[in-house]
């Protein structure tokens, strides 16, 4: 079992930048693949991108490839999002999740099995 918790959002203007972090708790952390997801108002929630459980690989949805940076530290049971170049349309509510399924890619909201409570990301234009 892992619990998560995200902190970093904010109200940034376009072109700026935000970093996100997500806290786990448990002696597990490193045994899950991580994964950031956002849901906008209105909107299904969908896939932002990644990272494999050592850290050794992230992938990143089309939409934010380039601009959106993924890392984690296992010592420290932390995974980040470092948003760069933000625009209007990336703003929604961000999650953390974690999957512990085969394999070392998930991006599907039915492979995470664990969420957080979810992060505001507001981008004025």
């Amino acid at each position: 079992q892992v619990q998560l918790v995200e902190s970093g959002g904010g109200l940034v203007q376009a072109g700026g930048s935000l970093r996100l972090s997500c806290a786990a708790s448990g002696r597990t952390f490193s045994s899950y693949i991580m994964g950031w997801f956002r849901q906008a108002p209105g909107k299904e929630r969908e896939f932002v991108g990644g990272i494999t459980r050592s850290g050794g690989m992230t992938y990143y949805a089309d939409s934010v490839k380039g601009r959106f940076t993924i890392s984690r530290d296992n010592a420290k049971n932390t995974v980040y999002l470092e948003m760069n170049s933000l625009k209007p349309e990336d703003t929604a509510v961000y999650f953390c999740a974690a999957a512990n399924v085969g394999g070392n890619v998930a991006r599907t909201v039915s492979s995470f099995e664990h969420w957080g409570q979810g992060t505001q990301v507001t981008v004025s234009s």
